[in-house]
């Protein structure tokens, strides 16, 4: 393995975690303050790619279609929030689970009616096209790079939204304490939709930014949500540091493993087998991961302060 490779595959690591800090972040807000386990966050991620699939088409400018996945996906979860979720709060888990699963069934059916059951493509926007070189001499597409730098600029912004605004004090003290802030006149009502609506336009951004990488089509956001979910787990729910820490973890773990685990085990078996066995081992490497963290912290490792 070259040192340009490893340079590469470390910042396929990185890319990936920033995409799935962007998903965790909003699931770990939405359950923080909400107390609410949402398995349709992964429908907003698919909602945000197809607005910015379908917006880019009709207007021919990818820019465009980002603010459409931010709008459409926001829209799409304070819909979701005022409507079905709000009569959530005070049932149990297994309700919760019941009704956004039945969420992602509806989401992906509606998609599929509007859009067909093939994949849509997005085209990386020609400011962003090209690659920079790396150490060792490899390339790397600029794209890509755009993307961790756009993570590490919302993970800035969230941080400065969550710490310094009267919003983040007002969703601080609602992981805390909800109803003594309902008792303070805070209106519950509406900071839990504007919570839901920014953790939805958080997973949507990741859609329509992933889109111009693969495609885009209906329940590609399951397989994103169960990464997600372990990213929280890991970093500690309701912890922005510990899904922005947990989503880097988890990134550069599984790609990496995926890298190396074979090269490995070539050293000790035929090349054929070292693939395979090194693949299965490399997805079973992020929940192995998980399983050591919580023995050590069972919160995680940035839990929310109590």
């Amino acid at each position: 393995m070259t040192f340009a490779l490893a340079i590469e595959q470390l910042l396929n690591g990185v890319q990936l975690g920033v995409m799935l800090f962007l998903m965790a972040a909003g699931l770990t807000l939405i359950f923080g303050v909400m107390g609410l386990i949402n398995l349709a966050h992964g429908s907003l991620y698919m909602v945000g790619a197809f607005a910015c699939a379908t917006v880019a088409a009709f207007t021919g400018s990818f820019w465009l279609g980002l603010v459409a996945s931010l709008a459409a996906s926001a829209a799409a979860g304070a819909l979701i929030e005022i409507t079905v979720i709000r009569r959530l709060y005070a049932r149990d888990h297994l309700d919760q689970v019941l009704a956004t699963f039945a969420l992602i069934l509806i989401f992906s059916e509606g998609m599929r009616w509007l859009f067909g059951s093939f994949p849509l493509y997005l085209d990386i926007p020609p400011l962003l096209e090209g690659a920079v070189a790396l150490p060792g001499g490899g390339q790397y597409p600029l794209y890509r790079l755009a993307i961790i730098l756009a993570g590490a600029l919302v993970a800035l912004g969230l941080y400065g939204l969550i710490s310094r605004t009267r919003l983040g004090m007002r969703i601080r003290a609602g992981e805390s304490d909800r109803e003594m802030i309902a008792a303070l006149g805070v209106d519950i009502r509406t900071l839990y939709t504007l919570v839901f609506a920014l953790g939805a336009a958080l997973a949507g951004f990741a859609g329509g930014m992933v889109g111009a990488l693969q495609s885009v089509q209906v329940g590609m956001g399951e397989p994103v949500l169960i990464l997600a979910f372990v990213v929280i787990v890991i970093g500690g729910i309701g912890s922005i540091k510990g899904a922005l820490i947990g989503a880097l973890l988890v990134g550069v773990v599984d790609t990496m493993g995926r890298l190396l685990l074979p090269q490995v085990l070539s050293l000790m078996v035929p090349p054929a087998q070292a693939g395979l066995i090194g693949g299965a081992l490399a997805s079973m490497l992020i929940y192995i991961l998980m399983a050591v963290i919580l023995a050590v912290k069972p919160r995680g490792l940035f839990p929310a302060q109590a």
